[in-house]
């Protein structure tokens, strides 16, 4: 190795370049850590490069060193490397001059046992999975077309324009931002809130209530991430009401929250198009089912169509339909005088029937019946008020009886019911009375119904009886003969007539006494006279 003094500089330093400097600097590591053992956590480890070449870094609870294993030693491993493995690794150190980093190329490498973080995340694993939060009955849909979605991650990352470049390409809506720390002390905390707090929020709030939550962040190693294998982060997971898509790391990153949540993303770009359909996709379905619509609907009415003029063929013609109803009408029109006929006759005969059950003598047997019953109450009448007059006159005497009896000092007493006692005899004569008049005007509405019923009334109409010189009643002008002697009787008296051929003048006369009982009243040239009943 060169001096770094120089006799001949001003400032007695030897210059170097950077290359030269560099240089010397990955010289003396080399060869002062030619061979070395480590032992150390695997961490970042992604499988490897497309070159070929692993990429990865060894840490323990302090510090943390890059390391690489080449392609051709990568291929003589007897074991692959894993994520969270605890391993002894042998190699040198050595320096990169393009980045000034130092790192250890491995030559060999075997198994050292689990490291301290993947023992925890185990033991935090099986211990959660036993509280049942991993279950896939848990788990829930996510709706097809969400209005709000809330995104849990770093507002300033690469993360979130992901997100929100794929949704507004798929399906734009609307997106809210709760900005957290995903990485450090205290982001597992900021996390956990961030969901609970999405939970609360009120339906019609001001701020809008997600239809799906997405929690995001970028890949990273093992430390990077376990802020998302924090238990608060895996339980608000598992108690969130609104679907969670976790979306943490890349596709062979794999942390807690990822078993809570209802799906996982493979990547935080992947989330988004689980969270929207595509809209183009949409509105293509809408419009074929929106064409076959139409070709169903034209394709239906044509059938229809079809079906109707068949059916407009199968019926028959409008003469054909009112053929018989027309028969009909003529046959009922052709019976409609016939019936007619045989009604008027049939009325005609009924009328004759009961016509001649009003005979003058059954009316007087009624009219007789009717007398004799309004006597019989008028009587009865009579001895009703006979006996109530004998009975208040029986009871007066009584108590004029009492009275006398009296001693001297009840004299007030007795004039007061002398007194009380004229006052009801009063009564019972006025009570008295008023059942004579009661009775009274019922028989004399059982004269008028007998008057109703009299013959007479209908002659004071202008009505006349026709009766034969032996007084009986002419019914029918085919029982007048030519000549024979008639006698009208009208309502203010009789006159006799002579039946001729053309019809002969009536002869005014003295009426002739009748033939019948005397029980029929003679007319004196007035309405008979009705004596009083009382």
């Amino acid at each position: 190795m060169a001096s770094f003094f120089d006799s001949d500089s001003p400032s007695n330093l030897t210059e170097y370049s950077v290359s030269e400097l560099s240089g010397s600097i990955k010289r003396t590591v080399e060869q002062a850590f030619d061979q070395v053992r480590v032992r150390g956590e695997i961490s970042g480890y992604r499988g490897p490069h497309s070159s070929g070449h692993a990429y990865f870094a060894l840490k323990d609870d302090r510090a943390r060193i890059d390391a690489v294993i080449w392609k051709g030693t990568f291929s003589r491993l007897r074991f692959r490397p894993e994520e969270g493995m605890e391993v002894i690794a042998t190699g040198k150190v050595t320096t990169f001059p393009g980045s000034s980093k130092y790192q250890l190329v491995i030559e060999t490498m075997e198994p050292a046992g689990a490291g301290a973080l993947m023992a925890l995340l185990e033991e935090r694993k099986r211990k959660l999975a036993a509280e049942g939060l991993f279950d896939a009955g848990r788990k829930r849909p996510l709706p097809y077309m969400p209005k709000v979605i809330g995104v849990v991650t770093s507002p300033t990352g690469a993360v979130i324009r992901d997100i929100l470049h794929r949704i507004a390409d798929r399906f734009p809506v609307h997106v809210v931002v709760w900005p957290v720390r995903v990485q450090g002390d205290g982001s597992g905390d900021e996390v956990a809130a961030a969901i609970r707090g999405f939970n609360d929020i009120e339906p019609g709030g001001a701020i809008a209530r997600p239809d799906v939550l997405i929690v995001a962040r970028g890949g990273g190693s093992l430390e990077d991430l376990w802020g998302f294998n924090d238990e608060a982060v895996v339980r608000a997971a598992a108690a969130s009401q609104i679907p969670l898509i976790s979306a943490v790391g890349h596709e062979t990153d794999w942390t807690l929250i990822d078993y809570a949540a209802d799906p996982r993303a493979p990547t935080p770009t992947g989330a988004a198009e689980m969270a929207v359909p595509v809209r183009a996709d949409l509105e293509a379905g809408v419009s074929g089912l929106s064409a076959r619509l139409k070709a169903a609907v034209g394709r239906q009415m044509d059938n229809r169509r079809q079906a109707v003029r068949a059916l407009a063929r199968a019926l028959p013609s409008l003469d054909q339909l009112l053929a018989l109803p027309r028969r009909r009408f003529d046959e009922a029109a052709l019976g409609l005088g016939r019936g007619l006929q045989m009604n008027t006759a049939n009325k005609r005969r009924q009328f004759e029937r009961v016509s001649a059950e009003l005979r003058s003598d059954l009316l007087k047997g009624k009219l007789s019946e009717r007398r004799q019953r309004i006597v019989d109450a008028m009587h009865k009448a009579e001895r009703i008020v006979e006996r109530q007059v004998h009975r208040g006159e029986a009871r007066v005497s009584a108590a004029d009886a009492a009275l006398r009896a009296l001693p001297s000092r009840l004299v007030g007493q007795i004039h007061r019911a002398s007194d009380r006692v004229g006052g009801l005899a009063a009564r019972s004569d006025a009570a008295v009375r008023a059942d004579v008049r009661r009775l009274r005007s019922v028989i004399v509405a059982q004269d008028r119904i007998l008057q109703s019923l009299s013959y007479r009334n209908v002659l004071q109409r202008g009505f006349a009886l026709v009766r034969d010189a032996d007084g009986g009643p002419v019914r029918q002008a085919a029982a007048v003969a030519p000549g024979m002697t008639l006698s009208l009787e009208f309502a203010d008296g009789r006159v006799s007539a002579v039946a001729g051929e053309g019809g002969g003048e009536p002869v005014s006369q003295t009426p002739a006494p009748r033939k019948k009982p005397a029980k029929d009243p003679e007319p004196t040239g007035g309405a008979p006279k009705q004596g009083s009943l009382f």
